[in-house]
């Protein structure tokens, strides 16, 4: 079954299209249901999270929608009511980002001066929640909610996988030589092992680069479900929908794909790195 939070969006998208089938507008549903137009609005563009089966129903009912469709519609609303693993980890993790991760079909990301957090080891990890201000506590759950995420790529939950690692990402643990040979080698193994993850390494020597503004991932889906971005920042980060702003995306990655290493040159240069560390 796919997350929960890529069923909500499908839901709003149906719902949206329900009405326009209908003919009617948002104050037109309002006026029929006595609800407000804020709420139906909320519901179509899923920042309300949980409607309830009886208010959909209730639209369905209003836009003439019976039988197998309706159960089909109605199933979407209960699975989008489950509350999947990530939801216990909202203090050390994005919920948005990792619920369409969680059902995407391919992603492309790139984490800027970070190793991807689908790709660190624990310990990396660790260091990376330090730095954030986490006490131990926090660490261990930001180091167990990425364990738990990484199982995407273990499990083959992903299709492909295609993530650009700067190499200053690994620079910037090189005072920590075990923890950078532990990264590294994982990096290896990754890229060397699996058919649908592939690494590329982005050389400081590059210079600067589009990817300056900030780390981002593209995550597409099936079902011809429309491609999304998510932009990361430092006060938390941005689902981004609009099809011009992921086709911006899509350009800064194809600039970043071309200047980094190729998969196999990038193989060869992590595996002198893990050997000289």
């Amino acid at each position: 079954m796919a997350s929960p939070t890529v069923r909500r969006r499908r839901l709003s998208a149906e719902l949206r299209r329900r009405r326009m089938q209908a003919g009617m507008t948002l104050s037109d549903v309002a006026d029929e249901l006595e609800w407000s137009p804020a709420k139906l609005g909320h519901i179509e563009t899923g920042i309300r999270k949980w409607p309830s089966v009886m208010e959909i129903s209730a639209l369905l009912r209003l836009y003439g929608v019976t039988g197998g469709q309706r159960e089909a519609i109605l199933t979407l609303v209960r699975e989008s009511r489950l509350r999947p693993w990530w939801t216990e980890y909202e203090d050390v993790l994005s919920s948005a980002y990792v619920g369409n991760e969680a059902g995407a079909v391919a992603v492309q990301c790139y984490s800027g001066i970070l190793v991807p957090d689908l790709l660190q080891v624990p310990d990396y990890t660790a260091a990376v929640a330090r730095a954030l201000g986490h006490g131990e506590h926090g660490v261990e759950r930001m180091v167990a909610a990425q364990l738990k995420r990484q199982e995407i790529l273990d499990q083959g939950g992903l299709a492909r996988y295609h993530a650009i690692v700067e190499e200053d990402a690994l620079q910037r643990v090189a005072s920590d030589l075990d923890l950078l040979r532990a990264q590294t080698t994982r990096l290896v193994e990754l890229a060397t092992g699996s058919d649908h993850v592939t690494i590329q390494l982005l050389p400081t020597s590059a210079g600067p680069h589009p990817g300056i503004a900030g780390p981002f991932a593209v995550l597409e889906f099936d079902e011809d479900e429309a491609a999304l971005a998510y932009v990361d920042a430092t006060q938390g980060g941005a689902i981004v929908e609009s099809e011009e702003a992921v086709r911006e995306c899509r350009r800064v990655w194809d600039e970043l794909a071309r200047v980094a290493a190729s998969p196999q040159a990038t193989a060869g240069i992590l595996r002198r790195m893990a050997l000289l560390t």
